[in-house]
């Protein structure tokens, strides 16, 4: 068989390119499995869309992806079409005319990859066999009310079903990759084994079931990894067979791939196989990419913020939002695995220190994390009415305060300013300040939540009194639904939400990457994350001082809970004693590592996992020398030539004022320029990744010579 392509290092920044002159993939067919193909359930999602447009790069139309159907999702993001290649529409033909209905098209994302939808409902009809069959493979057996596992079943069945198809439609030797994403696609690679089919499979846990049950119940996860009774643990929570379906997978497959080395870890002690390769997760830098005017619409955001708050504070807007700070969490709804219980501990220590260093900055942080509601609170929709109100009055106010200015300007006259507002006028501004008035607080929620009394952040925020009194430095917004540019209420979306901010807090305890913080990386934004997500592993590889640009990581795998909240509570005040200029500086740092999130850098490691297998499911038609995976450090960004943005310890403990650059010592900005910091960080630029670490090559005969 003829090779499909071999690999070689360009000149681009130091990525690795294939050769063009070796673009054609041959009689290789890759087929990617994931439960969220076109169907946004979680952050898998974030990983196949973004992936795609490399992936269809290097293999064209014999790149396909598999997922389920869902009509509401195909309406909106798929094109449907008919399979251009002859042996993939033999295939789906066979599965319709035995009562399964498959949909074939392309899906509307950058790189128009072809999908492959299997409905699941149509071959439900199947799933009493097939749970026999799964049982004679794995002697896995399937609990009848589990509709998840049940789903995740039928959709294996057929995907092993539709890869059996293909194999024997393709005629010589065929030669198929199927890459499972998550124990939901895991029957299908179980199948494709158990049936012997000429298949390379690799599966990718992105985070392990049991791994992200036993952080839920506040278990000293970490120190503990090697002590857990695993099956125990597994059948106290309801998910052993899930968990036995996921571990199936992972010892059937060819080539095992987690997403970080933090996952790497727990997955060994898991699910009793060491990863063959880490496969960190990237994005399209593309898509963020705002040139030099990241900085512009971070100002032009923070302004629709700062509007936001003044009708949320109306009454209590008794501080300076010139000097006021946005500080955000977001993501699924997870306590104590998103680091929200640290998080507002944090907060209260942090408040405490700007009360008593007497500080002129405000924090207010925004907690986006959805749950159910019972929509709007009518005291949230009251505060952003009273500010229009206002802003009409004032509008209407200096319409006709403009008009006497004007024509008395035109009669060669100063105005008296004292006359030029009547009584009317006064006493409609009067008016307009006395419904500005309020009895409460302003509100902690946006909206009525259905469960408020055992709600734990709100409980936290109770306990630690957190109730936007205006003594306090620390405001609180708790948004409990994803942001929508539609919303009466705070009308962005969340990537202007984020571009909008300050700062991104992420101190999970449970993250096995953490796309949060990476998509405030490339939007230029600082943000904390922990030494427990994949994320904040990664970047403490490649970056000397992650702090210096705008990475502050909490150490909470070697601290304790106290140290670790001490410490994220050092960060948050570091932050707030930066003046404005300093933080420009660290926003500029901050952008500049998109490179090292970008899919041309990190898709690598996904090219290398899909040889692994090839050489592993065919040895006698490939191999690779040496067998062993890449590294993962091929950008290493020195510490920044300048002094860094953040304060010294040896500075004094009272906070800067964040907008008089006057009191800036220019001393401690006399090094820095951007530009040639920008050159300095694109020089510094390595990649380890050469030629012969992920070789792959049509094995010679014996006695056959090597080139």
């Amino acid at each position: 068989m003829p090779l499909s392509r071999s690999l070689s290092v360009s000149s681009l920044n130091g990525l690795p390119q294939w050769d063009d002159e070796q673009l054609p993939v041959g009689d290789l067919l890759f087929f990617e499995i994931s439960w969220e193909v076109t169907n946004k359930v979680g952050g898998i999602y974030t990983v196949i869309q973004t992936k795609a447009k490399i992936t269809a790069d290097e293999w064209g139309d014999n790149y396909f992806m598999i997922g389920p159907y869902y009509e509401q999702n195909v309406r909106t993001q798929v094109e449907i079409c008919d399979p251009p290649d002859p042996v993939i529409a033999k295939a789906i033909d066979t599965l319709q005319a035995n009562g399964c209905q498959v949909y074939f098209g392309r899906w509307l994302i950058e790189g128009s990859p072809f999908v492959i939808l299997f409905d699941i409902g149509s071959a439900a009809w199947n799933l009493d066999r097939w749970k026999g069959e799964f049982w004679e493979a794995c002697s896995v057996a399937i609990p009848f009310h589990d509709r998840e596992a049940n789903d995740a079943l039928i959709f294996g069945s057929l995907t092993a079903w539709f890869l059996k198809e293909v194999s024997d439609h393709i005629e010589d030797k065929p030669n198929l990759i199927a890459h499972f994403h998550e124990w939901q696609t895991g029957p299908g690679l179980v199948l494709t084994r158990y049936r012997k089919l000429p298949v390379a499979t690799i599966f990718t846990t992105h985070a392990t079931l049991l791994g992200r049950y036993l952080c839920a119940a506040n278990v000293d996860f970490y120190n503990k990894l090697d002590q857990f009774d695993i099956d125990r643990e597994a059948g106290e929570r309801q998910i052993y067979h899930r968990y036995c379906m996921e571990r199936a997978s992972v010892h059937c497959a060819h080539v095992f791939t987690t997403v970080s080395q933090i996952t790497g870890i727990e997955a060994e002690h898991m699910l009793k196989r060491k990863a063959d390769v880490i496969t960190p997760n990237g994005l399209n830098i593309k898509k963020f990419s705002a040139m030099h005017e990241f900085q512009n619409l971070h100002a032009m955001y923070k302004a629709r913020i700062q509007e936001f708050v003044r009708g949320h504070f109306y009454g209590h807007l008794d501080f300076n939002l010139e000097k006021t700070l946005f500080f955000f969490i977001a993501g699924r709804y997870e306590y104590s695995n998103k680091g929200a219980d640290i998080f507002l501990e944090a907060l209260s220590r942090l408040n405490f220190l700007l009360r008593v260093h007497r500080s002129d900055v405000t924090v207010v942080v925004f907690f986006i994390m959805p749950t159910k509601t019972n929509n709007f609170n009518v005291e949230t929709l009251k505060g952003q009415a009273i500010r229009k109100q206002l802003w009409d009055t004032a509008h209407s106010v200096k319409e006709k305060f403009g008009k006497k200015l004007y024509e008395a300007l035109l009669r060669g006259e100063i105005p008296d300013l004292n006359k030029i507002l009547d009584r009317d006028d006064l006493t409609i501004m009067k008016r307009a300040i006395f419904s500005t008035q309020r009895q409460s607080l302003p509100p902690v929620t946006t909206h009525n939540m259905v469960e408020d009394s055992t709600d734990p952040i709100l409980n936290t925020i109770r306990r630690i009194g957190l109730f936007n009194n205006r003594v306090d430095r620390v405001k609180v917004i708790v948004h409990p639904e994803f942001l929508s540019s539609t919303s009466p209420l705070l009308p962005m979306d969340y990537e202007e939400f984020v571009r909008g901010c300050h700062l991104g807090v992420f101190p999970s305890y449970y993250e096995p990457w953490g796309y949060t913080p990476a998509e405030c990386t490339v939007m230029g934004i600082p943000s904390v994350t922990t030494n427990l997500s994949g994320f904040g592993c990664f970047l403490q590889e490649h970056v000397a001082d992650p702090t210096a640009y705008g990475i502050y990581i909490s150490d909470r795998r070697f601290r304790s809970p106290d140290e670790s909240c001490n410490q994220l509570t050092q960060f948050l005040y570091s932050f707030c004693q930066q003046s404005r200029r300093q933080r420009i500086i660290q926003r500029n740092r901050t952008e500049r590592l998109s490179d090292l999130l970008d899919w041309r850098y990190l898709g690598r490691f996904y090219m290398h996992a899909r040889h692994l297998s090839l050489c592993r499911m065919f040895p006698d038609r490939f191999q690779m020398e040496p067998s062993a995976p890449p590294k993962t450090d091929g950008f290493r960004f020195p510490r920044p030539s300048s002094v860094p943005p953040s304060p010294s310890v040896s500075q004094p403990s009272s906070p800067h004022h964040s907008d008089d650059e006057d009191e800036d010592d220019e001393d401690d900005y006399e090094r820095y320029d951007e530009d040639e910091e920008a050159e300095k960080d694109r020089q510094n630029i390595k990649s380890t990744f050469s030629l012969e670490q992920i070789s792959i090559r049509k094995k010679k005969k014996h006695g056959e010579n090597r080139n």
